[in-house]
């Protein structure tokens, strides 16, 4: 599976579906049309049964600068009774492209292969996973610094990693994150150089892949919810779920396999 297309560069390697945000020209800022791009492909992904997990990457020295100020621009220049229905609207799209990834039922892996900034860092937030290129990788939460607030989820994924007051300090000083202290932080859980940045992590993504399909989507659907959740919910959802599981062709081929192996030893005794 190859799109080729002005922004958004989607290939599959092994089970794997690479999404490279593809306009180094400005960073890979995120502009309307990518906006569009980026859900059409996660769509492709998520229909694919062949593709087990995501990364999703960056073209040339950054993996996202966030929005592209060019539209900002072109907001400010709206008339006045436009600008806050225009803005909802871009909100919308943003939310859903973030939404889309979050909940994608499959393994997904952000791998940093530069600066991220804004919606760039929120983008690698709403992934399971962060791999970061050292030295080259940075996060950075700068939206203050452009008078804004954090509006690709960052508020709700940053903090369930590095902790409320982290997050809170990220956020109120919009100051940049290296690689190494992302590891400390937990923004980041990998490291990785820049030549085998991309190796590592659709490596990683092909393991996270290989275990029952049906599963994993079960299993991550609950575990984004499980903040949110009482331990009484989590197990009525987890029920559930098993239920599901129990009659899948994984559970079946993996149970029928154990018992056949069981079998062959108890005859070579």
């Amino acid at each position: 599976m190859t799109t080729p297309t002005s922004s958004i560069q989607l290939r599959t390697e092994d089970g794997v579906a690479i999404l490279t945000l593809d306009r180094p020209e400005v960073r890979n800022a995120v502009d309307d049309a990518m906006r569009g791009e980026l859900m059409a492909a996660l769509e492709r992904v998520n229909r694919d049964d062949s593709v087990r997990a995501l990364v999703l990457t960056g073209a040339g020295k950054a993996f996202c600068a966030g929005g592209d100020i060019r539209a900002m621009q072109q907001r400010m220049q709206a008339p006045a009774g436009e600008i806050a229905y225009n803005g909802w609207a871009r909100q919308q799209r943003t939310h859903h492209a973030l939404g889309a990834l979050h909940d994608l039922p499959k393994p997904t892996i952000a791998a940093v292969n530069g600066a991220s900034t804004g919606l760039g860092t929120d983008l690698a937030m709403a992934c399971d996973f962060v791999i970061a290129s050292e030295p080259h990788a940075s996060f950075a939460w700068n939206y203050v610094l452009r008078g804004l607030i954090p509006d690709g989820g960052g508020m709700y994924f940053l903090p369930r990693r590095v902790g409320l007051a982290r997050a809170k300090a990220l956020i109120f000083t919009g100051r940049t994150v290296r690689a190494n202290e992302a590891i400390e932080l937990g923004i980041a859980d990998r490291l990785s150089t820049p030549e085998a940045l991309l190796a590592d992590a659709t490596g990683w993504a092909r393991e996270l892949g290989a275990g029952s399909r049906t599963a994993v989507a079960l299993a991550k659907g609950i575990l984004n919810q499980s903040f949110e959740l009482q331990a009484e919910q989590v197990f009525g959802l987890g029920s559930q779920a098993q239920a599901i599981c129990y009659t899948s062709n994984e559970h079946r081929a993996s149970v029928e396999a154990f018992l056949a192996k069981s079998a062959a030893k108890e005859g070579a005794r």
